[in-house]
């Protein structure tokens, strides 16, 4: 993060915050764990978790927004051996689907077990800095990693995400295919939607999808229900209506700081949504390109927001 500079603004005069790494890796793991849902959209599961005849400790387990499991591994400044550490792990991860899947239940509830998506499960690595050949290293690997740099500036955290892979997704073990052994039609994915909307709707999502991911670091996932946008955390998630010839976009914004227009943008605290945790949601509904162009601020501001 060495082209990172942060300067202390006195009157006309601005000095510079030298960037510094913590002193001891379980200090920088312990401020992600108990912050882990703001700085990166995962809910915390466990720390130093035990892998068994395996070998070794987990540093941090998680589960993100779209129900994926997520390991998180650390190291102080720059070690070469965490992106093999992070693959080592994601073996018995996906040996150990149960296993997982009661850890989210005893900390999450029912519900958020029954919806865990093992398509593509992530890694996360933290560090101070990595290598050249590291980043151009996980280009190659057919698996979600991510590489995060942190500094420390005083009292205050910068993180940046130097490079994420988006790997192959698996069949999920999600709803749909349990509906396939009964016999029972399962559901139409957002993807299917899209397929079967008249051509203008989807036109209308290419210049919406085209929008979010001129944003710099933005990927798209896309999930059973709906397409997710994201940096560190999900900045929208898009749904797909070819009946009402509507996309409904949610956006993680402060509706207080908002100016709700009824039938365009709606406020969904307590409503529960999809891919988006918290209370600070705003859906805004598209059906022309002008109505693209009145969100176009208001996506601006949820990539900011992550």
């Amino acid at each position: 993060m060495s082209n990172l500079k942060v300067f202390k603004v006195r009157g006309r005069g601005v000095t510079e915050v030298p960037g510094e790494t913590v002193s001891v890796e379980v200090e920088l793991q312990r401020l992600v764990e108990a912050n882990m849902e703001t700085m990166l959209g995962i809910r915390f599961l466990a720390t130093e978790y035990r892998t068994g005849r395996h070998g070794g400790r987990i540093d941090s387990l998680g589960l993100d927004e779209n129900g994926t499991p997520v390991i998180v591994e650390y190291k102080r400044t720059r070690d070469e051996g965490v992106v093999v550490q992070g693959l080592s792990y994601l073996c018995w991860l996906q040996d150990h689907h149960y296993e997982f899947e009661n850890l989210v239940r005893d900390k999450l509830g029912k519900e958020a077990a029954g919806a865990v998506d093992w398509s593509a499960p992530r890694v996360v690595c933290i560090a101070g800095s990595f290598t050249y050949h590291e980043t151009v290293a996980v280009e190659m690997i057919p698996h979600r990693i991510e590489l995060v740099t942190y500094q420390v500036f005083g009292d205050a955290v910068a993180l940046q995400l130097v490079t994420a892979t988006g790997g192959a997704r698996l069949q999920s073990r999600g709803k749909s295919t349990s509906s396939a052994r009964s016999g029972s039609t399962p559901p139409k994915s957002v993807q299917q939607f899209l397929d079967e909307s008249p051509k203008e709707l989807r036109e209308l999502y290419a210049d919406l999808d085209e929008l979010l991911l001129s944003h710099r670091d933005v990927q798209m996932e896309p999930q059973m229900h709906y397409f997710a946008y994201r940096r560190f955390k999900n900045i929208a998630t898009v749904r797909v209506q070819p009946r009402s010839g509507a996309l409904v976009v949610s956006l993680r914004l402060d509706p207080s700081t908002v100016s709700l227009c009824d039938g365009f943008t709606r406020d969904l605290k307590g409503r529960g949504n999809l891919g988006l945790q918290g209370k600070h949601v705003v859906e805004v509904r598209i059906t022309s390109r002008e109505d693209l162009d009145r969100a176009a601020d208001l996506i601006h501001c949820s990539v900011e927001s992550a």
